[in-house]
Parts: structure tokens; sequence; C-alpha cells
């Protein structure tokens, strides 16, 4: 009897976890089947696309031909090698100034809301109107940055028309516009860090820097990881400021990835090979993305008594 009454308990028991797990799998259901039609059945679709010479009057299986006329595609490799140049010199100053920025408005003063609301504005605007603004500033006749150069008595520079300071020129326009979002992201973090570790290493004569770099920065590394991939893919997804300020120019100085890939699917029509572009874009993305997670996990690792 009593063998029976534990295993009917037991029984009980699995019964309800299996339940439970029903239930959640219902919940999760909606999630899935989006997921399923308008993530992966897209994706899939788009390599189908790139196997084919597809056009507005035409549609033939051509395999791998559209990858290795990529590899010989002037403007397709300068924008590979803009995206990432683009990439490189958008995301260490943002993860940088936003985070000192997070440090300098940490608190409760009015001061530091009114830096934090000052700092935010530019992030919460549209890329459009972030864009037009941008032009007028960069303007060689009449804009803000040459009126400054010319009272410092320097002459003035054709910002967007010149190939050499174009990208970088729109790297400074990202800056600007993003540091904003990455000092929201950081200051969250900050707050969650416990104020008694500052005291005790206060206490123990620990220096602001030293308590930074050993506490502080320890113990919101997932959110830099976070950073670190949420920043990535928007730089490899640039496309509007590039669209607007310069339309890939001068001499595809600044095209990118999703520029070339709009450039071949909407003026050229040539979707077969703008699907090619975009699964090389896909595996980039993918692949910064691992490499992010990888070394992450690996410091993680190293430090298994982080967060405790």
């Amino acid at each position: 009897m009593r063998f029976f009454t534990n295993h009917s308990v037991k029984r009980l028991k699995r019964s309800r976890l299996d339940r439970d797990a029903q239930a959640g799998l219902l919940l999760i259901l909606p999630f899935f089947l989006f997921f399923l039609l308008f993530v992966l059945y897209p994706h899939f679709q788009n390599f189908i696309t790139s196997l084919t010479n597809e056009n507005l009057s035409a549609r033939q299986f051509i395999g791998l031909a559209n990858y290795k006329r990529l590899l010989n595609d002037r403007s397709f490799m300068r924008s590979v090698r803009n995206t990432i140049v683009y990439a490189v010199f958008s995301i260490g100053p943002l993860m940088f100034l936003g985070f000192v920025a997070a440090l300098c408005v940490d608190g409760s003063s009015k001061a530091r809301a009114a830096g934090r609301a000052v700092l935010v504005f530019p992030h919460v605007l549209s890329m459009v109107s972030v864009s037009m603004i941008w032009l007028y500033l960069l303007d060689p006749g009449s804009g803000l940055f040459n009126k400054v150069l010319s009272l410092l008595g320097l002459p003035g520079r054709a910002w967007l028309f010149d190939e050499q300071l174009a990208l970088p020129s729109l790297i400074l326009m990202n800056i600007w516009k993003s540091s904003g979002y990455v000092m929201m992201i950081d200051l969250a973090a900050l707050q969650g860090v416990p104020l008694s570790l500052h005291e005790a290493a206060h206490v123990d004569g620990a220096g602001y820097f030293k308590r930074i770099w050993h506490i502080t920065l320890p113990a919101i590394r997932p959110v830099s990881y976070f950073l670190l991939a949420t920043l990535s893919i928007e730089c490899f997804k640039t496309f509007e400021q590039v669209r607007i300020m310069t339309n890939g120019g001068p001499v595809d100085a600044t095209t990118t990835l999703t520029h070339q890939i709009y450039m071949r699917a909407f003026s050229e029509f040539k979707m077969g090979y703008a699907s090619a572009m975009s699964v090389v874009l896909i595996m980039m993305v993918l692949g910064v993305t691992l490499i992010n997670l990888k070394f992450g996990g690996q410091l993680d690792r190293q430090d298994p008594g982080r967060g405790k």
C-alpha cells in the first residue's frame, strides 16, 4: 500500500509537469509560428533566389554563379570594406563615449537628469531627420563645420564630396546619434552594481579609477556583450544615411552592403544577385554574433566568481 501511494504521488507530479510543459509550449507557439513564417521562411526563399538570375522578366537556376561573380565585383568588395571600417570605427568610440557619459550622468540631481535628456535626444530622432540636419552641417558653402574652420583660420572642406572624408563624416554622425543609446544601456547596468562593493573598495584605499576598472567594468560585462552585438548588427545594416547623404559616393567611398543590395534589387532589378549579397550580409552578421558569444563565454569561464 505504501509503495502504491508513493508511486501514485510520482505519477501525479509527472502529470502536472507534463501539463505545465504543454501549457508553456502553447504559450510560445505563436512566437515560433511568427518566427517560422516571417523569419526562417523568407531567409530560405532568399537563399533559393540567390541561386537564380531572377529579374523582372526571367528566373533561371544558375547555381553558385552569383557568389562567384561577387568576388570580381569591385563595388561589392568596396562595400564590404566600407561596412567593416564603418562598424569598427563606430563601435569602439560608441562603447567608450557611452560608458563615460553614463558615469557622468549617473545620479539623481537635476543637472544630471538634464544631461541624460540632452544625450538621449539625438537617439530618438529618426535617421532621416538626422541625415538632413547633418547635410546642412556638412554643406561646403554654408555648413557649420566649415564656418568653425574659417573662424580658426583653416580652409573649408568638401566633407561629403571628398573620397577621404565622406565615410569618416558618416561615422562621426553615427557616433553623435547613437551615443545616447549606449549611455542609457550602460546607465541601467551601472545602477545595478551594488554600492557596498564600491564602499568596501574605498575603505580599502582603492581610488576612483581603480574601482571602475576592477568593480564596475567586470560587473557590467554582460551588458557590454549585448551592446557589442546590437551595435555590430546596426552598423552592418547601415543604409538610410548613405542613401540620403551620399548615395554611396563619391566613387563608392561610402557604399555599404545594404546600399549595394538596394541598388542591385531596386535600381537594376537583379533580384538573384541582390539575394546573394543578402546571404553574404547575413553570414557576416551571424559570424560577428557567434564570435561575440564565444569570446564572452570564454571570459565568463575565466572569471567564474563574477556576479556572485
